[in-house]
C-alpha cells in the first residue's frame, strides 16, 4: 500500500467504476468517490468497497472545479494524490513502476507525468495522438486544476516534475452514440475556450506563470493558442490530415479512421460552427459573447 489517495469523480459510471476502482486498490491507501448524483448505481458499487468513501456534490459545471472542490473539502492523509477519470484505469506495467519509483521519489518532486493512450472501440490507438503526456500524480497541497472549461491541467505551486514510462488507458465502454453525444456536449465548452483565446474575454486562457504544468502541456497550449488564430474550418480539416497522415493514424484501420474523423474533424468543425454562429449573434462583442455563453448555454466565466 502506497502513500496515495485517488480522487475520481464521477457521473452515472456503472459501467466503468467497478474496474477503475479494483485497479487501484492494491496501492491506494484512500479512494474517493466525488459523485454528482449519478441516477445509476455508481454509488451502490462504490459504496461497496471498505476503502471507497463515496462523497456527493452538485456538478458545478467542468471538471476543474469539481476536482478543486474535492482537494478542498475531502480529508487527505497521504503524501500523493492521482486523479482519475472513472473510465479510465492504470496498465499493470504501471502499477508496478508507480509501486517502485513514488516512495523513492526526493522532496524537490510535486508532480508525476504519466502517458495516456487512448482505447476505441476496443483498440489501442497507437497512431496519430498517442502519448498524451498528463501529470495526474501530484504532492498533496502542491497543486490543484487550472480553472478551465477545457483542457486544464493540474498546476504545481512549486516543486519539479518528473516522467513515468508507462501507461494509463482512457477506455469508455458507451456506445458511438454516446460518444458523439458527449463531443457535442463539449463543443459549446470548446468554442468558449477558442473565443476567450481570440478575444482575451477573461484571461482565464493565458497561462499563469507562478504555477507549473508538464512540458507537454505547454506545448500543446501553445498548439491550441496558434490553432485559435487559423481560419475557421480551415484548420479543423487541417488538423485531421494532420492525425490521419502524418501522424499515422490511417495505420489503424478503421478504427483509427473513425476515432480521427469523429474526434479530429467533425468534433473540431462542430466547435467551429459554434464559434461562428456565436461570432454573429454578437457582433465580436467580448460582453456580448459572455452574455449568449450564459443565457444560452449556462456557461460562466
Amino acid at each position: 500500500m502506497l502513500d496515495l489517495t485517488v480522487v475520481i469523480l464521477t457521473k452515472d459510471e456503472e459501467l466503468h467504476i467497478k474496474r477503475c476502482i479494483e485497479n487501484v486498490l492494491p496501492i491506494a491507501k484512500e479512494i474517493y468517490v466525488i459523485d454528482s448524483f449519478s441516477t445509476d448505481k455508481t454509488e451502490e458499487i462504490a459504496s461497496a468497497y471498505p476503502t471507497v468513501t463515496v462523497i456527493k456534490n452538485k456538478w458545478p459545471g467542468n471538471q476543474a472545479s469539481q476536482f478543486n472542490w474535492a482537494i478542498d473539502n475531502i480529508t487527505i492523509t497521504t503524501q500523493w494524490v492521482l486523479r482519475l477519470d472513472a473510465d479510465e484505469y492504470l496498465m499493470p506495467e504501471l502499477v508496478e513502476e508507480i509501486r517502485q519509483k513514488l516512495p523513492l521519489l526526493g522532496e524537490n518532486v510535486s508532480g508525476v507525468v504519466l502517458n495516456r493512450r487512448h482505447m476505441f472501440m476496443g483498440k489501442w490507438m497507437k497512431r496519430g495522438i498517442y502519448p498524451v503526456k498528463l501529470m495526474r500524480i501530484f504532492r498533496y497541497g502542491h497543486g490543484r486544476c487550472e480553472q478551465r472549461l477545457m483542457d486544464e491541467h493540474i498546476q504545481l505551486t512549486r516543486g519539479d516534475i518528473v516522467e513515468f514510462q508507462n501507461d494509463f488507458c482512457d477506455h469508455n465502454l458507451n456506445n458511438l452514440s454516446w460518444f458523439c453525444h458527449k463531443h457535442v456536449n463539449y463543443a459549446v465548452r470548446e468554442a468558449a475556450d477558442l473565443l476567450d483565446i481570440e478575444y482575451g474575454i477573461t484571461g482565464a486562457a493565458q497561462s499563469d506563470d507562478s504555477k507549473e504544468i508538464s512540458r507537454q502541456a505547454i506545448e500543446k497550449r501553445n498548439k491550441k493558442h496558434k490553432y485559435a488564430r487559423q481560419p475557421l474550418f480551415w484548420r479543423s480539416t487541417a488538423y485531421f490530415l494532420y492525425r490521419y497522415i502524418l501522424k499515422g493514424a490511417f495505420l489503424e484501420g478503421k478504427e483509427g479512421f473513425l476515432f480521427t474523423f469523429i474526434q479530429g474533424w467533425w468534433y473540431r468543425t462542430l466547435v467551429d460552427a459554434k464559434v461562428l454562429e456565436i461570432k454573429r449573434k454578437s457582433g465580436g462583442d467580448p460582453q456580448k459573447i459572455k452574455q449568449i455563453l450564459h443565457e444560452e448555454y449556462n456557461i460562466g466565466f
